[in-house]
This record gives C-alpha cells, structure tokens and sequence, in this order.
C-alpha cells in the first residue's frame, strides 16, 4: 500500500476554506483524513473539541513545540494553531491523504519539510479583497481590531501564493470544490504503485 499525500489547502482568513473542506471530504473516493489542529484559540459556538481543534492551554502548546510534536505552527491575533506530527503520520502509513487546512505561515513548514512528491500545495484566493472583507465582516465573532489585523495580514499573504503547485479562486463555491477535488484525484493517479 502506498502511504497517503499531504493536501495542503491554504489562503488568506475567511477565503472559506473551512465551508470548502467539509465538502471535499465529502468525496470518498479521495481517501481523505481530515487532520485536527491544536490550538489555544477559545473555542466557537459551532466547533467540537477533536472535531474542528484540539483545544489545548497556552503551556501544553509551548510543551508541543518544545518537543517538536508538530510539523508546522503558528502565533495569528495571540492564539497559536499547530498540526501533530504522529497523527499525520499514522494516518499516511494507512494509506490515507491528510488533509490540512492551515494558515500560510504553517503551509511553508510543511513545504519545507516534505518532498513535494508528497505533498500537494493549494491556495485558495478570494475573487477579490472587497469580497474577502465582505465575508470576515459578515461572521461577526470578532471585533474590529481583530477584523483589521486579519485583512492587513490577508493583504500579505495573497502575495505568496506562487509557493503552492495550484491556486484556486473561491468565486463559486461548487466550481471550486469541483476542481480541488479533480486537482487531488489526479495527483491520487501519479501516486499509484507501480
């Protein structure tokens, strides 16, 4: 059995690639595993603890880093999101693709860490930044220091996505799920034993 492929899906805050995620996992014929971040962030009305986060204290997360359990991590509007390593792993030598939806500081660990065969890279890029805007705004769970640090920092990172194999514009929500999924079932194709 081949091990899995690392599927990367990153971009700017509240591009949507949580709403994108739950539906590509939807596919089964992807042999995807969804892999839980942990995070010191609160947790929010709709998430579940080890279904969206593994909702950890500030010093349990340091103790992560300390001990090199996570294969990427980062600090965004003081909360702190990281990928377990053992956890990745043990789901690759099962034959799964783990599927990270990450912030761009923690995909370029990852890019730096794994051979790109084992990883496939993509961005997901708003239409535009006034749509980007309109969809932070419309959440409505943070306040408008938060919203400003968020789209100062998304204005950065829309410049990086040329660091990813594939980008794709969320400007119909089934269109791009149609081709993130078409973008992993082929990279699935190449990654057959032979």
């Amino acid at each position: 059995m081949k091990r899995g492929l690392i599927v990367i899906l990153s971009g700017p805050s509240g591009v949507g690639k949580g709403t994108l995620r739950k539906r590509i996992m939807e596919e089964s014929s992807l042999c995807l595993a969804y892999s839980i971040s942990m995070t010191t962030r609160p947790m929010r009305i709709h998430e579940e603890e080890g279904k969206d986060y593994f909702f950890v204290s500030p010093e349990r997360f340091q103790q992560a880093i300390n001990q090199n359990e996570l294969i990427e991590w980062a600090e965004f509007v003081g909360n702190r999101y990281g990928t377990p390593q053992v956890y990745v792993e043990k789901l690759r030598n099962e034959g799964k693709n783990v599927f990270l939806e990450i912030e761009i500081d923690g995909a370029s660990q990852v890019i730096n860490k794994y051979a790109s065969s084992d990883l496939i890279t993509i961005f997901l890029m708003p239409p535009s930044f006034d749509d980007l805007e309109s969809r932070i705004r419309k959440r409505q769970t943070e306040t408008e220091e938060v919203i400003l640090q968020r789209l100062n920092k998304a204005q950065r990172e829309m410049s990086l996505y040329k660091h990813y194999q594939y980008v794709v514009v969320n400007d119909k929500i089934d269109r791009a799920v149609d081709e993130i999924i078409h973008i992993i079932s082929q990279r699935m194709t190449l990654n057959q034993p032979s």
